[in-house]
C-alpha cells in the first residue's frame, strides 16, 4: 500500500485521495486544513489513548490471574468484588452531580429519549425501542400527576391496574379528538392492524 506525509501523519494514498477529491470537495474546507487539524487531534489524543488500552490490558492480566489462582475454589462473589475494587476496576460511586446542556445541539438538549439499537424480530424489544426514542402517551400519562392518584390509581413500585385502565381511557379519548376514525371510535377498538398498506382497526 502506498503512503503520504500530510502534516505529521503517514496516510494511505487512497485514504488521502478520498479526504482531499470526494470527502472535503464542496465542503469549504482546505484539505491543508483537515490534516492539520487531525494531526493535532492525533498527536494530543493518541499518547492517553495508549496509556488507557496498556492499562486495560493490564488489569485483565490481574483479572486472568485471579481466576488461574481460584479455578478449583467455590466462586466467593464478595471476595471477588474486593478484588476488583482493590485493582480499581471498580471505583467508588461518586457524589451526586448535575448536568447542564448549554452549548450543545438541539438534538441533545432538546430532544429526549435515546436512540436505540434493537433487533427487530423481538416486538417487545421493537416497541420499547420506539417508546424510548418518540415518546409514549401511555408512560407520559401513568408516570405523571395527569392522571389522578385517588380511589386506588396510586403510582408505585408495582403496576397498578386501576391506574393502567385509566391511562388507557385517557388515551383512547385524545385519539378520539385528535385522529378520529372513519367509523366508530378508539373508545372500542380491541387491535389495530396495517393491511395493504392501510390501517384496519377491528372494533367491539
Amino acid at each position: 500500500m502506498e503512503y503520504v506525509d500530510h502534516d505529521r501523519l503517514r496516510v494511505a494514498q487512497i485514504l488521502a485521495d478520498f479526504i482531499e477529491h470526494e470527502a472535503t470537495s464542496g465542503t469549504g474546507i482546505d484539505p491543508a486544513r483537515f490534516w492539520r487539524g487531525f494531526g493535532e487531534l492525533i498527536a494530543a489524543f493518541a499518547p492517553p489513548n495508549r496509556a488507557l488500552l496498556e492499562r486495560r490490558d493490564a488489569l485483565q492480566q490481574q483479572i486472568d490471574q485471579w481466576h488461574d489462582e481460584h479455578r478449583s475454589k467455590q466462586f466467593d462473589p464478595d471476595a471477588y468484588q474486593g478484588f476488583l475494587r482493590d485493582i480499581n476496576y471498580l471505583q467508588p460511586e461518586p457524589a451526586d452531580f448535575s448536568i447542564g446542556t448549554a452549548n450543545v445541539d438541539p438534538e441533545i438538549a432538546q430532544i429526549a429519549g435515546p436512540q436505540l439499537v434493537v433487533p427487530v424480530t423481538n416486538a417487545r424489544y421493537a416497541l420499547n425501542a420506539a417508546n424510548a426514542r418518540w415518546g409514549s402517551l401511555y408512560d407520559a400519562l401513568y408516570g405523571t400527576d395527569a392522571i389522578p392518584d385517588d380511589d386506588g390509581a396510586a403510582r408505585g413500585a408495582e403496576y397498578n391496574v386501576r391506574r393502567g385502565a385509566r391511562v388507557v381511557a385517557r388515551v383512547r379519548e385524545f385519539l378520539d379528538a385528535t385522529a378520529p376514525l372513519v367509523g366508530g371510535r378508539h373508545a372500542d377498538a380491541t387491535s389495530y392492524a396495517i393491511e395493504s398498506g392501510g390501517l384496519t382497526v377491528q372494533q367491539r
